[in-house]
């Protein structure tokens, strides 16, 4: 019903109007009495075996929500409601932003994919855990951070801080994002020196917390070997907790909607179908060098079930879905769980 009636009504109109628009309308129907748990029967699937702890967490299932999602934790007690193991929330900065100016968000859907140059829009952390501070659903949260557009690389730190210090009290893990090609310069952090000193001192503001939350990186698709290699022996040396892989592209590689198109648009992070076979050798690569136990969460490019195993079979201890969520509706989660 989904994909043949619902969704090609939704892509009749703008992305990012569509998108609010939805949430708005997700929104009112949770507080519907009788909806949520009507939905919870359609979607859920609760069984002990799909059940994992990593990082002293206990998933109730591994498919979760990607950030981006629901940036501003406006909804997290409804998509609880969609079989979700687990919510990421953000990216949020310290300061509120408006992001990139208008259109950023783009679909391709010959190629069953996204593009977007959000530039991390949200309404600041602070509004955020006072949202997160009233929710009603037990499910784990985490929180994305990173800094704010004109904040300078080398006071970086600073802004992931405050970031930290406002949502510890409200969060299950967090997850430091300097792998968005939509902040000028955001990237760079992902250098080793840089890196080293960021990770270094999140894990340091961890220790010192009264309960210490765990810590991932997320990184880009688009890094080498070699990058991965630094990226490798960092996550080690600072005892950081966990990797997510990946974030968007800003490869255009192999894409079927046309090149004219695609100028047209221009730049921005590619999601979806397309980053499908990359994010699963990065994943790989990760798990042949950090061994069987280091958690590493997987997302890009699960469109399906079967793409949802062949993250795991590649290394993934957990899930995440953002886009497959778009073209595949709210039914791919349990999808995805009925066949684990």
């Amino acid at each position: 019903m989904y994909k043949l009636l619902i969704r090609p009504l939704l892509f009749l109109f703008d992305p990012e109007t569509i998108h609010h628009f939805t949430f708005r309308f997700i929104r009112l129907l949770h507080i519907v009495p009788g909806i949520p748990h009507l939905l919870r029967l359609i979607y859920s699937i609760k069984n002990p075996k799909l059940g994992k702890t990593l990082m002293g967490l206990h998933f109730p299932n591994p498919v979760g929500l990607a950030a981006g999602f629901d940036k501003d934790a406006i909804a997290t007690d409804a998509f609880a409601d969609f079989g979700f193991g687990f919510i990421e929330i953000g990216t949020l900065t310290p300061k509120p932003q408006p992001g990139n100016e208008k259109p950023r968000l783009f679909r391709l859907p010959k190629d069953k994919a996204i593009i977007n140059r959000m530039g991390f829009n949200n309404s600041g952390a602070e509004s955020a855990a006072a949202r997160l501070a009233k929710r009603k659903s037990g499910i784990l949260i985490g929180g994305n951070i990173g800094k704010n557009k004109l904040t300078p690389n080398e006071n970086a730190f600073d802004d992931y801080r405050k970031c930290w210090e406002i949502l510890d009290p409200v969060v299950d893990y967090f997850v430091i994002n300097v792998s968005s090609p939509n902040t000028p310069g955001l990237r760079e952090l992902q250098e080793k020196e840089p890196l080293t000193q960021l990770m270094s001192g999140i894990k340091e503001l961890s220790r010192t917390s009264p309960k210490p939350k765990p810590v991932l990186l997320k990184i880009a698709p688009d890094l080498t070997n070699e990058q991965l290699d630094d990226i490798i022996g960092i996550l080690l040396s600072t005892g950081t907790d966990g990797v997510i892989a990946s974030n968007t592209t800003i490869s255009r590689v192999g894409l079927s909607t046309s090149a004219d198109t695609i100028k047209e648009i221009g730049a921005g992070g590619l999601s979806g179908a397309p980053l499908t076979k990359r994010s699963n050798d990065v994943i790989r690569y990760l798990r042949k060098n950090l061994g069987p136990d280091f958690p590493i969460i997987g997302v890009g490019g699960i469109m399906s079930a079967a793409d949802a195993v062949e993250k795991i079979q590649a290394g993934a201890d957990l899930l995440q879905v953002y886009t497959g969520f778009i073209y595949e509706g709210p039914g791919l989660v349990k999808k995805i769980l009925k066949t684990l």
